[in-house]
């Protein structure tokens, strides 16, 4: 299983460089390290409120571990948490799913399109999927096990609550979905009401104010309670709401599953052979169908919140393969082992996928990654021991790759006396060009960058008039 994951998760996870929603992760990291400034994440000089700090201290750890600062140890941490959740699933899992199945269920998780995605990114996602997944295994397993209810419930609130310091309460959604099913099938409500469920969000809340709460003391607290409601009112609301995405949520939300999710359609709950795995199959897609239904057809949400799925949807899967609880086509019946060779073609893509297809990705774009080509640029006319500052650029994955030490400011008429370099967006250059405060010395463009998303970025040097 090691392997697998080994092979799927590792090839190529440097080679591609940092984009998208990578850049706000990373560069608060490289701040964290730079100020020792742990509580309030950093992109330059500017405070990041938008998301908790988890991926970002992981980051850090790697980044001093590994002792070196690339796409590699980046992305590391979520990658190594994929293979928490598979190790999870052989291990605690194991006693509730059988041998078998909870070998299979590891390796659909490992091996589905969703995960491969985000596992080889730094991003929130394959951390965040990941501890709700924990949380869930720890809880499901040990409910099946009928162990006390305080070990019931105390594991995983220790996986919620780093999942509040990840993303946010969103996972809680996809947890206690699964947790109502289950109780409502096996009419155990009491279990709700235990004095360990109690105590276990008391936990839960604490590991996330352990945090939240000198976050608060250091730094203006009411822009940051803004930020952090108006990341989710916001998607209740439907704030910048686009339909034609909107319908297409439940769609994207499935290819994540892709190719396990194809197997659906022919599982038969009925042919399981145990009355409790019927009953934990139809309990786990009530738990795994209803949470993805309900985030994805919030007006604001997008495809990716209902990833967290992913993982009931393994376990259900995992029994179903395991207990082999499929009607097939007539053309197919002559084979009866058909289902094994489905799953060993679907783990057989998954590996092909990381093996194959990322180094050739990665060999294809060795020469058309634009964050490289424009930090490359910027690297060959700003001298490594001069300060670049960087005017409201956002959070611009090329300064990863910058070599000069770089500051941020918010507006130009901010920028110091002393300034030799800075970069400004092309809508700021003629305010840039136009100002005077380096008199006699002016400013005067030197190069044009673009970044991945082909915003451009203007190069400035202050300097004489007559310099070249």
């Amino acid at each position: 299983m090691v392997l697998v994951w080994a092979v799927i998760y590792l090839p190529a996870l440097g080679s591609i460089a940092i984009k998208g929603e990578e850049g706000r992760r990373i560069l608060p990291a490289v701040r964290m390290l730079e100020t020792g400034n742990y509580i309030v994440p950093q992109v330059g000089s500017n405070p990041y409120y938008r998301k908790p700090p988890l991926v970002n201290w992981l980051i850090a750890a790697s980044f001093k571990i590994f002792g070196v600062r690339n796409e590699w140890t980046a992305r590391l941490p979520s990658a190594l948490s994929v293979l928490a959740v598979a190790i999870a699933f052989v291990t605690v899992a194991s006693a509730s799913l059988g041998a078998r199945g909870s070998i299979i269920a590891a390796m659909i998780w490992l091996t589905n399109i969703g995960i491969i995605e985000k596992g080889r990114l730094i991003e929130i996602e394959a951390l965040y999927v990941s501890l709700c997944g924990l949380a869930i295994i720890f809880w499901l397993s040990f409910f099946l096990q009928r162990k006390s209810p305080w070990l019931i419930w105390l594991p995983p609130s220790v996986f919620l609550g780093l999942g509040l310091l990840a993303k946010g309460p969103t996972h809680l959604v996809f947890f206690y979905g699964v947790v109502i099913a289950v109780l409502a099938y096996w009419k155990k409500w009491r279990l709700l009401v235990h004095p360990a469920h109690f105590v276990a969000i008391v936990v839960m809340l604490g590991i996330a104010a352990a945090w939240a709460i000198p976050f608060v003391h250091s730094t203006t607290s009411q822009v940051a309670i803004d930020k952090w409601s108006g990341q989710y009112t916001g998607r209740l609301k439907g704030i910048d709401f686009k339909f034609f995405s909107w319908i297409q949520n439940v769609p994207r939300g499935l290819i994540y599953f892709l190719p396990w999710v194809l197997l659906f359609p022919l599982a038969r709950f009925s042919k399981l052979q145990e009355q409790g795995q019927q009953r934990l199959a139809r309990a786990l897609s009530w738990g795994t169908a209803v949470p993805f239904l309900a985030v994805n057809l919030v007006p604001g949400a997008v495809a990716r919140y209902s990833i967290p799925a992913i993982v009931p949807a393994s376990w259900l899967m995992g029994t179903i393969c395991a207990g082999n609880a499929f009607q097939y086509p007539r053309r197919w019946i002559k084979d009866e082992r058909v289902w094994a060779k489905l799953v060993a073609a679907f783990i057989g893509l998954g590996l092909v996928i990381g093996a194959i297809g990322y180094p050739i990705t990665a060999i294809v774009l060795r020469n058309k990654q634009q964050v490289k080509k424009a930090a490359a640029e910027i690297n060959a006319l700003v001298p490594p021991n001069e300060t670049l500052y960087a005017v409201n650029p956002d959070y611009q994955p090329v300064f990863f790759y910058v070599k000069a030490p770089v500051k941020y400011v918010s507006y130009v008429k901010k920028l110091p006396g002393n300034v030799r370099y800075f970069l400004v967006r092309h809508e700021n250059e003629a305010e840039a060009s136009a100002a005077r405060k380096w008199a006699p010395l002016r400013a005067r463009p030197i190069a044009r960058v673009r970044d991945y998303s082909k915003r451009e970025m203007v190069l400035f040097k202050v300097a004489p008039p007559n310099e070249d």
